[in-house]
Protein backbone atom coordinates (compact mmCIF):
# COMPACT_ATOMS: atom_id res chain seq x y z
CA UNK A 1 0.00 0.00 0.00
CA UNK A 2 1.41 3.40 -1.03
CA UNK A 3 1.87 5.83 1.85
CA UNK A 4 1.28 9.62 1.83
CA UNK A 5 4.58 10.57 3.45
CA UNK A 6 7.69 12.40 2.26
CA UNK A 7 10.20 11.29 1.11
CA UNK A 8 8.18 9.16 -1.27
CA UNK A 9 10.77 6.38 -1.25
CA UNK A 10 10.39 5.86 2.52
CA UNK A 11 10.03 2.13 3.08
CA UNK A 12 7.00 1.20 5.20
CA UNK A 13 6.18 -2.45 4.46
CA UNK A 14 2.69 -3.37 5.59
CA UNK A 15 1.53 0.24 5.85
CA UNK A 16 -2.20 0.63 6.59
CA UNK A 17 -3.79 4.03 5.76
CA UNK A 18 -5.33 6.24 8.43
CA UNK A 19 -8.92 5.15 9.04
CA UNK A 20 -10.05 8.07 11.21
CA UNK A 21 -10.57 11.52 9.70
CA UNK A 22 -8.31 14.40 10.62
CA UNK A 23 -11.22 16.20 12.27
CA UNK A 24 -12.05 13.16 14.41
CA UNK A 25 -8.44 12.74 15.56
CA UNK A 26 -8.06 16.43 16.44
CA UNK A 27 -11.49 16.64 18.09
CA UNK A 28 -10.84 13.66 20.36
CA UNK A 29 -7.44 15.05 21.33
CA UNK A 30 -8.84 18.52 21.91
CA UNK A 31 -11.79 17.34 24.01
CA UNK A 32 -9.62 14.96 26.04
CA UNK A 33 -7.15 17.75 26.75
CA UNK A 34 -9.97 20.13 27.65
CA UNK A 35 -11.40 17.55 30.05
CA UNK A 36 -8.04 17.14 31.83
CA UNK A 37 -7.45 20.89 32.05
CA UNK A 38 -11.01 21.58 33.24
CA UNK A 39 -10.80 18.88 35.91
CA UNK A 40 -7.48 20.15 37.27
CA UNK A 41 -8.71 23.75 37.18
CA UNK A 42 -11.90 22.82 39.05
CA UNK A 43 -10.18 20.72 41.72
CA UNK A 44 -7.39 23.25 42.29
CA UNK A 45 -10.01 25.98 42.72
CA UNK A 46 -11.24 24.30 45.88
CA UNK A 47 -8.08 25.52 47.64
CA UNK A 48 -7.97 29.26 48.25
CA UNK A 49 -4.24 29.11 48.91
CA UNK A 50 -3.40 28.30 45.28
CA UNK A 51 -3.06 31.35 43.02
CA UNK A 52 -4.61 31.46 39.55
CA UNK A 53 -1.17 31.34 37.97
CA UNK A 54 -0.27 28.21 39.91
CA UNK A 55 -3.60 26.68 38.92
CA UNK A 56 -2.78 27.37 35.26
CA UNK A 57 0.63 25.77 35.77
CA UNK A 58 -1.03 22.71 37.31
CA UNK A 59 -3.23 22.46 34.21
CA UNK A 60 -0.18 22.69 31.95
CA UNK A 61 1.78 20.06 33.85
CA UNK A 62 -1.17 17.67 33.90
CA UNK A 63 -1.76 18.16 30.17
CA UNK A 64 1.86 17.87 29.08
CA UNK A 65 2.57 15.02 31.51
CA UNK A 66 -0.25 12.87 30.17
CA UNK A 67 0.75 13.79 26.61
CA UNK A 68 4.29 12.58 27.29
CA UNK A 69 3.21 9.37 29.01
CA UNK A 70 0.29 8.32 26.82
CA UNK A 71 0.90 9.72 23.33
CA UNK A 72 4.69 9.78 23.22
CA UNK A 73 4.98 6.65 25.32
CA UNK A 74 2.81 4.74 22.85
CA UNK A 75 4.93 5.93 19.94
CA UNK A 76 8.23 5.06 21.60
CA UNK A 77 7.19 1.50 22.40
CA UNK A 78 5.05 0.74 19.31
CA UNK A 79 7.50 0.46 16.41
CA UNK A 80 4.93 -0.83 13.92
CA UNK A 81 2.02 1.52 14.64
CA UNK A 82 1.75 2.28 10.91
CA UNK A 83 0.64 -1.34 10.34
CA UNK A 84 -2.32 -1.09 12.73
CA UNK A 85 -5.55 -2.28 11.14
CA UNK A 86 -7.88 -1.85 14.13
CA UNK A 87 -8.26 1.93 14.00
CA UNK A 88 -6.72 2.20 17.47
CA UNK A 89 -6.76 5.91 18.30
CA UNK A 90 -3.11 6.33 19.36
CA UNK A 91 -1.88 4.58 16.21
CA UNK A 92 -4.13 6.84 14.14
CA UNK A 93 -2.69 9.92 15.83
CA UNK A 94 0.85 9.02 14.80
CA UNK A 95 -0.14 8.00 11.29
CA UNK A 96 -1.73 11.42 10.92
CA UNK A 97 1.09 13.35 12.60
CA UNK A 98 3.65 11.61 10.38
CA UNK A 99 2.25 13.67 7.51
CA UNK A 100 3.96 16.60 9.20
CA UNK A 101 7.10 14.67 10.09
CA UNK A 102 7.64 11.30 8.43
CA UNK A 103 10.55 10.53 10.76
CA UNK A 104 7.91 9.16 13.12
CA UNK A 105 6.59 6.60 10.67
CA UNK A 106 10.17 5.85 9.57
CA UNK A 107 11.30 5.30 13.19
CA UNK A 108 14.20 7.75 12.98
CA UNK A 109 16.61 6.81 15.78
CA UNK A 110 16.92 10.38 17.11
CA UNK A 111 13.14 10.75 17.29
CA UNK A 112 12.64 7.40 19.02
CA UNK A 113 15.36 8.25 21.56
CA UNK A 114 13.99 11.72 22.33
CA UNK A 115 10.37 10.56 22.58
CA UNK A 116 11.30 7.52 24.67
CA UNK A 117 13.29 9.55 27.18
CA UNK A 118 10.59 12.22 27.26
CA UNK A 119 7.82 9.76 28.06
CA UNK A 120 9.80 7.98 30.78
CA UNK A 121 11.94 10.76 32.31
CA UNK A 122 9.64 13.78 31.91
CA UNK A 123 6.09 12.43 31.93
CA UNK A 124 5.93 11.25 35.57
CA UNK A 125 7.81 14.32 36.93
CA UNK A 126 5.21 16.53 35.20
CA UNK A 127 2.48 14.86 37.25
CA UNK A 128 4.66 15.20 40.35
CA UNK A 129 4.82 18.94 39.60
CA UNK A 130 1.02 19.10 39.79
CA UNK A 131 1.18 17.58 43.28
CA UNK A 132 4.12 19.78 44.33
CA UNK A 133 2.30 22.99 43.38
CA UNK A 134 -0.93 21.85 45.01
CA UNK A 135 0.84 21.05 48.30
CA UNK A 136 3.27 23.97 48.20
CA UNK A 137 6.31 21.70 48.33
CA UNK A 138 9.72 23.31 48.64
CA UNK A 139 11.05 21.46 45.60
CA UNK A 140 8.28 22.75 43.32
CA UNK A 141 10.32 25.43 41.53
CA UNK A 142 13.47 23.39 41.02
CA UNK A 143 11.35 20.50 39.72
CA UNK A 144 9.51 22.71 37.24
CA UNK A 145 12.79 24.31 36.20
CA UNK A 146 14.41 20.92 35.56
CA UNK A 147 11.45 19.57 33.56
CA UNK A 148 11.25 22.76 31.49
CA UNK A 149 14.95 22.51 30.61
CA UNK A 150 14.40 18.89 29.59
CA UNK A 151 11.47 19.86 27.38
CA UNK A 152 13.46 22.66 25.77
CA UNK A 153 16.41 20.34 25.16
CA UNK A 154 14.20 17.71 23.54
CA UNK A 155 12.42 20.25 21.36
CA UNK A 156 15.66 21.84 20.18
CA UNK A 157 17.09 18.41 19.36
CA UNK A 158 13.88 17.67 17.46
CA UNK A 159 14.14 20.78 15.27
CA UNK A 160 17.92 20.77 14.86
CA UNK A 161 18.11 17.12 13.73
CA UNK A 162 15.40 17.79 11.14
CA UNK A 163 17.36 20.79 9.85
CA UNK A 164 20.60 18.82 9.66
CA UNK A 165 18.85 16.05 7.73
CA UNK A 166 17.40 18.43 5.14
CA UNK A 167 14.11 19.37 6.77
CA UNK A 168 12.09 17.61 4.09
CA UNK A 169 9.71 15.35 5.99
CA UNK A 170 6.28 17.00 5.50
CA UNK A 171 3.66 15.95 2.99
CA UNK A 172 2.66 19.58 2.30
CA UNK A 173 3.21 23.13 3.61
CA UNK A 174 -0.04 22.81 5.60
CA UNK A 175 1.23 19.81 7.56
CA UNK A 176 4.64 21.42 7.94
CA UNK A 177 3.32 24.56 9.61
CA UNK A 178 0.30 23.08 11.41
CA UNK A 179 1.88 19.90 12.79
CA UNK A 180 5.64 20.35 12.71
CA UNK A 181 5.94 24.06 13.55
CA UNK A 182 2.80 25.16 15.40
CA UNK A 183 2.12 22.03 17.45
CA UNK A 184 5.70 21.89 18.72
CA UNK A 185 6.14 25.62 19.29
CA UNK A 186 4.15 25.37 22.54
CA UNK A 187 6.96 23.21 23.98
CA UNK A 188 9.39 26.04 23.26
CA UNK A 189 7.34 29.00 24.44
CA UNK A 190 5.70 27.67 27.63
CA UNK A 191 8.75 25.85 29.09
CA UNK A 192 10.83 28.98 28.41
CA UNK A 193 8.42 31.17 30.37
CA UNK A 194 8.23 28.65 33.22
CA UNK A 195 12.02 28.26 33.37
CA UNK A 196 12.49 32.05 33.58
CA UNK A 197 9.90 32.34 36.35
CA UNK A 198 11.41 29.47 38.33
CA UNK A 199 14.93 30.87 37.93
CA UNK A 200 13.75 34.19 39.39
CA UNK A 201 11.95 32.44 42.27
CA UNK A 202 14.95 30.26 43.11
CA UNK A 203 17.41 33.16 42.84
CA UNK A 204 15.22 35.32 45.07
CA UNK A 205 14.97 32.56 47.69
CA UNK A 206 18.74 31.98 47.71
CA UNK A 207 19.43 35.71 47.96
CA UNK A 208 16.96 36.06 50.83
CA UNK A 209 18.55 33.15 52.65
CA UNK A 210 22.02 34.67 52.20
CA UNK A 211 20.85 37.99 53.60
CA UNK A 212 19.41 36.27 56.68
CA UNK A 213 22.71 34.46 57.29
CA UNK A 214 24.64 37.72 57.00
CA UNK A 215 22.35 39.40 59.55
CA UNK A 216 22.90 36.54 62.00
CA UNK A 217 26.65 36.93 61.68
Amino acid sequence: MEHPYVPRDLQLPGYVPVSLSQSTILTVYGLSSLLVVSLVWFLSGRSRSISKLDRLLMCWWAFTGLTHIILEGYFAFSPEFYKDKTGFYLAEVWKEYSKGDSRYAGRDSAIVAVEGMTSVLEGPPCLLAVYAIAKGKGYSYILQFAISLGQLYGTFVYFITAYLEGDNFSASPFYYYAYYVLANSFWLLIPSLIAIRCWKKISSAVQSQSQKKNKIR
